[in-house]
């Protein structure tokens, strides 16, 4: 028994709480709007017009004179959004004037520096690879035109008379010409 008292309880509970909803409802769609008859606001609305009134010739005001006057000029208060037009573009401004070339005999004329001196040619030596000769490490060379056998040489050595072997590198070697000018580094390049 006391479990179905406990269903009836739950069961009452539930129809009154559907029957409060029940009435919210009814109360919120019956209740007075707050302007019952109020049109919407975007429907034209007729003016009333006096009854046995008639419109008269004095009554309307024309101004014939203001139709002979010639029409102001375009400007942006009058812009026709339904046109396209572009202004052209203003015209471009004058070119700078030209600066006078001074030669040798002007005032202020400054000579130009002397040419450098062509590079030394590029070492035709291709590095490709290290060895171990004792203790001390030795690069190989091969001549870039692929003739004649590897060349040997360790850091300070001349390479087949001409170049100068300054360090080696674990990638590449610097290598200089005798007299000290035109050092440069050949990367590793393989077999």
């Amino acid at each position: 028994m006391p479990e179905s008292n406990v269903n009836q309880r739950s069961r009452l509970l539930v129809l009154v709480a559907l029957l409060v909803g029940l009435a919210g409802v009814l109360v919120y769609s019956f209740r007075p709007s707050a302007s019952p008859g109020a049109a919407p606001s975007n429907q034209p609305r007729e003016q009333p017009r006096p009854a046995g009134t008639s419109t008269t010739a004095e009554d309307l005001d024309v101004r014939l004179e203001a139709l002979k006057q010639q029409p102001a000029e375009p400007g942006e208060a009058t812009r026709n959004p339904f046109r396209f037009y572009v202004p052209p573009p203003p015209p471009p401004p004058p070119p700078p004037p030209k600066p006078k070339v001074l030669g040798p005999g002007d005032e202020g004329y400054v000579a130009p520096p002397p040419p450098l001196p062509p590079p030394p040619p590029p070492i035709p030596l291709k590095f490709i690879g290290t060895a171990e000769q004792g203790k001390k490490k030795v690069a190989i060379f091969v001549a870039t035109d692929n003739k004649g056998l590897p060349v040997y040489a360790s850091e300070g050595e001349l390479v087949l008379g001409q170049y100068r072997l300054v360090r080696i590198g674990v990638e590449s070697v610097v290598m200089e010409y005798p007299d000290g000018k035109g050092r440069q580094t050949i990367p590793m390049r393989g077999q």
